[in-house]
């Protein structure tokens, strides 16, 4: 476990808030944009974050920096009488809400630091380079292309017909296989976890904050 200081985990907390219902809302919209009801019945086209967060998701991302929210059920039947890639459009649209989320924080924190206010040191300067951060986190982590994330779904509708049949065989151990790039394999000194996401993640919210 983290040991977090009090602002930083109430930043967390917040940031959790925003960007996992935002996240989840995208997915929902998307699909009743392409027609399919389905969020809507299931009471998931709103900005309730209570309609969206999933407990041990959230925990994780106060703890570790990455989470996930409820997944959105969507009819891919539904979806695919509008668009062939209707599943991938839904799945995209929620890491998207989160690099828009990013871009946002990093606007506001150039307007903090070279506006009128010329210390960035205060509270406000603090949360909005955790705000970007957790965001391009959230928004790469779940473009990895392991079942349940976004990046699965993105990933199927890319490949070949044949390939899909190796994709859906390893998408019961999706999970598993998080687990193993998370926690396991840094253990062993295979940092894949670390090549594929914090690099990235730190590229990022360095180039969106100035930094």
């Amino acid at each position: 476990m983290l040991n977090l200081e009090p602002t930083e985990l109430i930043f967390r907390l917040l940031t959790l808030v925003i960007a996992l219902t935002l996240h989840e809302y995208a997915h929902a919209r998307v699909a009743d944009w392409f027609g399919d009801q389905t969020p809507r019945l299931a009471g998931r086209l709103t900005l309730n974050p209570l309609r969206h967060l999933d407990p041990f998701g959230s925990l994780m991302l106060v703890l570790a920096g990455f989470g996930w929210a409820k997944p959105v059920p969507i009819n891919p039947t539904a979806l695919n009488q509008r668009s062939r890639a209707g599943v991938m459009l839904v799945s995209v649209a929620g890491p998207f809400s989160n690099l828009l989320l990013a871009g946002l924080g990093s606007l506001l924190f150039q307007l903090l630091r070279f506006g009128a206010v010329s210390s960035i040191g205060g509270l406000l300067g603090q949360f909005l380079v955790s705000f970007v951060i957790i965001n391009v986190t959230l928004c790469i982590f779940n473009l990895l292309p392991v079942a349940p994330l976004d990046g699965e779904k993105v990933l199927e509708f890319l490949l070949p017909e044949p390939a899909r049949n190796v994709l859906y065989a390893l998408r019961p151990y999706g999970m598993y296989l998080l687990l193993a790039l998370v926690f396991i394999l840094p253990r062993l000194g295979v940092d894949v976890f670390g090549a594929v996401v914090r690099a990235p993640v730190l590229a990022i919210s360095r180039f969106l904050l100035g930094l």
